[in-house]
């Protein structure tokens, strides 16, 4: 999805705007052509006096949504899906598309148009019944999510022509839902594309100062990658083998989180600079990574074979860093078919095939397909098994082994009891220890990549309290829950008491000590640690981690014995279970900071 797209047809002249989309993408057939046209005209009809924000034509936002898709080759449907994602609100029904358009075409549509915007503002079982759908929606057509990447794609890149409400609540909706699930479908170019110009909405500033960065540096960025290419080149040459190489700077989202992490300032950003290099088979890429290792030294633990052990969302390629002239410099190796696949994800199996209204592939090794396949009939509605689920499907993931090889992939921060009910529910319930890489080690240690993980079982052990709140993964705290539900009727009323005090002692972000004190500083999100009570923000406060409080949700408060204001969602049911709730609450609320944020 290229985020070059300009339309130079006159944007009140419906009939030029088509006649300029059928010339730009000419690859459709004459009856897809004819199905694209019927929905551009019931489009323009049903919303002929509709304007956005900044006053241009509603019909605008679905024809850029449309080029999108076709950007990315989609097949016909898809560019009506994108069209009419908004129909219903004009007082359009499902049976005049079927009727119009057929059961296929009108399927897609429906379901597009019945994924309404996630309620940022609004409870949580709210957003949970609507990310519920749109996973769902995936397990059936595929399409119906990629018509929504490309709804939200446009939505950002012309915030400006969105009600001012939205534009707020945006930029956090993408980074949080649609970001992470176009890594999950290996759409990389809109992963980056989202994030870089959520970063631009949510704190400009930051933007700014990694664009001056970027400026800054251009000229000697430029010398510096163009000499490394070439001594890749000749070297490569001189190996017989061909290959193309790219040099790129990284997004800006990546620079920033680089910022975070490490902590470093703008003056000791090094690594910014990246080089891609494109072979022609798999056997050339190995190769390649033996000769830029002969030229630089690689860096320890730096090296990623995405090749033989692929990312769940099927990308594939080389990766190493190396220290070349005294910088880090981070190089990607990869066939053509793997970079084809690695810019357009799961979009580029639905390429268009001319002669073809659409072209249905076979997306069984998306592993999120499946996951979601498993969990559709599941008991998805409570609000804190989804809130696992939803980190699951979209959080980020590591790779662990079995004792026999087969790899096994969970969200971040999973440990061996996750692990064990992964691989079985029986060997979870019965887990009493765990190896890694043949060490013993605590259950409730979150795992690492690449590790060998081997479970040790007792049939007299079952599942505890303590492990429900230690679990990351939904299936393993849904196979808990159920467990302690069946075998211990105060098991919830446990699980939640403990689940509380686990929150009350784990502090997230701290506030500002008294004068003279000194500070602490926890690495947080820009609108983070802005909560007033009245007018003051001088105290002590820890964000629950049972429910992760974030803006602009609404939230309250309470007076914890050792940790000061502790702040929860509103709707949080483990707040509602805390014992005298009511006597040691405060009224809290997200400071004007936070909503300039």
């Amino acid at each position: 999805m290229n985020a070059e797209l300009i339309i130079r047809a006159n944007a009140r002249d419906a009939g030029a705007l088509m006649d300029e989309f059928f010339t730009t993408f000419d690859f459709y057939a004459a009856n897809e052509q004819e199905m694209i046209a019927a929905a551009w005209k019931l489009l323009c009809e049903k919303s002929a006096d509709a304007k956005s924000e900044d006053g241009e034509p509603y019909y605008m936002h679905p024809l850029r949504t449309a080029y999108i898709l076709a950007q990315n080759k989609m097949d016909g449907e898809s560019i009506c899906a994108g069209l009419l994602h908004g129909i219903y609100s004009f007082g359009v029904s499902r049976e005049h598309i079927e009727k119009q358009f057929g059961e296929s075409a009108a399927k897609l549509i429906d379901g597009t148009a019945k994924m309404v915007r996630i309620p940022q503002t609004h409870t949580t079982l709210q957003q949970a019944d609507s990310i519920r759908k749109m996973l769902f929606a995936m397990v059936d057509d595929v399409r119906v999510i990629l018509v929504k990447i490309a709804d939200k794609l446009d939505r950002i890149r012309n915030i400006k022509s969105i009600p001012e409400a939205e534009q707020r609540s945006l930029p956090s909706e993408i980074l949080d839902i649609w970001a992470p699930l176009a890594d999950r479908l290996g759409m990389q170019k809109e992963k980056n594309e989202f994030e870089d110009l959520s970063l631009k909405y949510t704190n400009p500033d930051v933007y700014q100062q990694i664009k001056s960065i970027v400026s800054q540096t251009k000229g000697e960025r430029a010398a510096y990658l163009e000499k490394a290419v070439s001594q890749i080149a000749q070297a490569a040459e001189k190996a017989g083998i061909h290959a193309e190489i790219i040099s790129r700077a990284k997004h800006f989202y990546s620079i920033y989180q680089k910022m975070r992490k490490r902590n470093v300032a703008q003056n000791e950003l090094y690594d910014l600079l990246a080089l891609r290099i494109i072979c022609n088979e798999n056997a050339e890429c190995y190769a390649i990574v033996g000769i830029v290792h002969s030229l630089w030294k690689p860096l320890d633990g730096r090296f990623k074979d995405y090749v033989a052990m692929p990312k769940a969302n099927g990308y594939q390629s080389l990766h190493t860093t190396v220290m070349c002239e005294g910088k880090p410099l981070e190089i990607q190796i990869r066939t053509k078919a793997m970079n084809e696949a690695a810019e357009h994800g799961i979009a580029s199996h639905w390429l268009y095939k001319k002669g073809k209204s659409h072209d249905l592939v076979d997306v069984e090794h998306l592993s999120i397909i499946n996951e979601l396949r498993k969990l559709r009939d599941g008991h998805v509605s409570d609000e804190n098994f989804f809130a696992s689920l939803k980190n699951d499907l979209l959080g980020d993931e590591i790779y662990v082994f079995t004792p026999k090889g087969d790899v096994v992939q969970l969200p971040a921060g999973a440990n061996a009891i996750d692990f064990a009910y992964h691989i079985h529910s029986a060997i979870g319930e019965k887990i009493v220890g765990a190896k890694a890489d043949g060490k013993i080690i605590p259950i409730t240690k979150p795992l690492k990549n690449t590790q060998i993980i081997e479970i040790l079982t007792n049939p007299q052990a079952h599942p505890t309290e303590s492990q429900l709140g230690a679990v990351k993964t939904a299936k393993a705290r849904q196979k808990i829950h159920a467990w302690l539900v069946a075998n211990n009727p105060t098991a919830a009323e446990k699980a939640a008491k403990l689940e509380a005090e686990q929150a009350a002692l784990v502090p997230r972000h701290v506030q500002h000590h008294k004068k003279g004190a000194g500070s602490a500083h926890a690495e947080s999100a820009p609108h983070e640690n802005k909560v007033l009570i009245g007018s003051t923000s001088n105290f002590f406060i820890t964000f629950a981690q049972c429910c992760k409080p974030k803006y602009p949700e609404p939230i309250v408060g309470y007076v914890s014995r050792n940790r000061g204001i502790t702040i929860h969602r509103a709707d949080c049911l483990i707040y509602q279970r805390i014992r005298y709730v009511e006597n040691r609450s405060v009224d809290v609320a997200w400071s004007e900071e936070s909503l300039a944020k």
